[in-house]
């Protein structure tokens, strides 16, 4: 799939928001992903996830298992799985880490694919990747989406992108005049860092 493609797909969902968003990160941005609306419509996601599963077979041979992070890497996570035709699991924060929990089990020469949604500072991914490396799993890879970092998010390991979206991002001290002028709000699900 192409970057037009795949944003179109999102426009046509309304999970294109245009704004002042609290990211995860406590970055502000003019615009916001929403995945939860594109992961609405299955034949969406399954265009999305089969595009995702062809680069990752095409760049991360003989993958076994696909875990990704919880909560929103679930769906694509699983729905890249069936197009790789491996299992998917998923680890869960637990005191605020990631576990890998409800049985799930990875061996020794399983080959893993983290996968998540969209990779904004590579936070999520480089939890779950610890969280599988503290337990022996072989991570060949992470995957993702939409990379809007433009490359620059350091998730651990290799990641294979399905497109890269750049979109500008502030420290919250440091906004341009037509942000400022905006009001400030937090689509995501995730708490933003440092801010209980």
């Amino acid at each position: 799939m192409t970057k037009d493609e795949v944003l179109d797909i999102f426009r046509e969902c309304g999970a294109m928001l245009e704004g002042h968003f609290i990211l995860s990160s406590g970055l502000r941005s003019p615009v916001f992903l929403q995945k939860a609306k594109v992961f609405q419509y299955a034949h969406q996601t399954e265009k999305l996830c089969k595009a995702l599963a062809e680069r990752i077979r095409a760049e991360v041979p003989g993958v076994t298992k696909v875990v990704s992070p919880a909560i929103g890497g679930i769906i694509p996570g699983y729905e890249t799985s069936r197009h790789l035709n491996v299992p998917a699991l998923y680890t869960e924060r637990v005191d605020g880490q990631f576990e890998l929990r409800r049985g799930f089990e990875i061996e020794p020469d399983d080959v893993v694919v983290v996968v998540e949604d969209i990779v904004s500072t590579g936070l999520s991914i480089r939890e779950c990747v610890d969280a599988l490396r503290k337990i022996g799993a072989n991570v060949a890879a992470a995957a993702c989406l939409i990379d809007r970092s433009g490359g620059e998010a350091d998730v651990g390991v290799k990641l294979v992108r399905l497109i890269e979206f750049k979109v500008p991002a502030y420290p919250a001290d440091q906004l341009p005049p037509e942000l400022a002028a905006i009001p400030a709000v937090k689509p995501g699900s995730r708490g933003i860092q440092g801010v209980k």
